[in-house]
């Protein structure tokens, strides 16, 4: 979904896998991604972006607390641009009544307070975008997860995903990831992948392809995240503190277009069995696809393969069960994850 706020972006984050079996060629590959990819403090590698004393840094830089009140919200980004690589961050979201708040972790070449992941400062009508945005809740109800899309301005075609977890994203911290290369996007949460965008022909230049920097920010969405914006954000509840920790870049710093290596480390790579892990996460955690959206998209968009998994969303792209949308937080996706960790 486009965010419709001028604090909008989109966050990035989850992991590579982990497993009782033994590596297979492309988990080795990201083994070593992972060992060459060291947590930096706030003071090594990021700068703050607004909301003065709504940034907090504590443990030496190390963690970082992002608080949205009635004043502000609050959001850094690394101080390079990277054309493709790893992105990862341990993130603990606010808990209570959080309806209308919007914590977002992405990569994207340096920009202004406007995209989620995106670079719309440098390419302003073309800019990219990689989100993961969590979308708070009324009271008792779960936080949502949702990834997008977007490529050389291609705001138009929206590529959401909506999830739930299979955990409480407020009691603790847990790790979401981004890996970019030249080919492909995978978006990672706690040792599973949940979702992978292959580059296609069709595609073209909506898939992205520009220098990008990873942000993390936190923000009022009550227009739009939380049923549409029926639920607003209520600021009795203020403030609301994310925390941040173990931030990772792995890439290819660049000054402007021009890259130091061409894939950031390495081509993404999934197993067999980490591909089983995310189509079990989707089977039973997707709460809204686009490529299941008719009403948006009466012809799925060109790289969408829907088949007879299509019967369990409605013409909306939500999904009918509601056990999806609650999600069993005690069970993890089945299937499992080879080794990465």
């Amino acid at each position: 979904m486009a965010c419709s706020s001028f604090l909008c972006f989109a966050f990035t984050a989850v992991l590579m896998a982990s497993c009782l079996s033994a590596p297979a060629a492309g988990d080795k590959e990201q083994e070593q991604l992972l060992r060459r990819a060291t947590a930096l403090s706030f003071g090594e590698g990021y700068t703050q972006l607004f909301g003065d004393s709504n940034l907090a840094l504590h443990g030496g830089g190390k963690r970082v607390h992002i608080s949205l009140d009635e004043r502000t919200g609050a959001g850094f980004a690394s101080r390079d641009a990277y054309l493709h690589g790893f992105f990862s961050a341990r993130i603990k979201l606010p808990a209570d009544h959080t309806a209308g708040v919007v914590v977002a972790f992405y990569v994207s070449s340096p920009a202004p307070l406007l995209r989620c992941m995106s670079n719309g400062d440098v390419y302003e009508r073309t800019h990219d975008e990689l989100d993961f945005e969590f979308l708070g809740n009324v009271r008792g109800r779960e936080w949502r997860v949702q990834t997008n899309v977007y490529g050389n301005g291609s705001t138009a075609a929206g590529r959401e995903e909506r999830y739930g977890l299979w955990f409480d994203p407020t009691e603790d911290l847990h790790q979401y990831a981004i890996r970019w290369s030249s080919d492909r996007i995978i978006f990672y949460v706690d040792e599973t992948p949940i979702r992978e965008v292959v580059r296609t022909e069709s595609m073209g230049a909506q898939f992205p392809s520009k220098p990008m920097s990873l942000y993390a920010t936190i923000w009022d969405g009550s227009s739009w995240a939380t049923s549409g914006g029926r639920y607003k954000v209520d600021y009795k509840y203020a403030p609301y503190v994310a925390e941040f920790t173990d931030l990772t870049l792995r890439g290819c710093a660049t000054t402007g277009d021009t890259p130091a290596c061409p894939d950031g480390g390495g081509a993404a790579a999934m197993s067999p069995a980490q591909r089983s892990a995310m189509e079990a996460f989707w089977a039973r955690y997707m709460t809204y696809g686009y490529c299941y959206d008719r009403l948006r998209y009466p012809a799925p968009l060109p790289e969408c393969r829907v088949g007879a998994e299509a019967a369990a969303f409605l013409p909306s792209g939500n999904a009918k069960a509601s056990s999806r949308r609650r999600g069993g937080r005690r069970h993890r996706p089945r299937g499992g994850a080879d080794s990465a960790l």
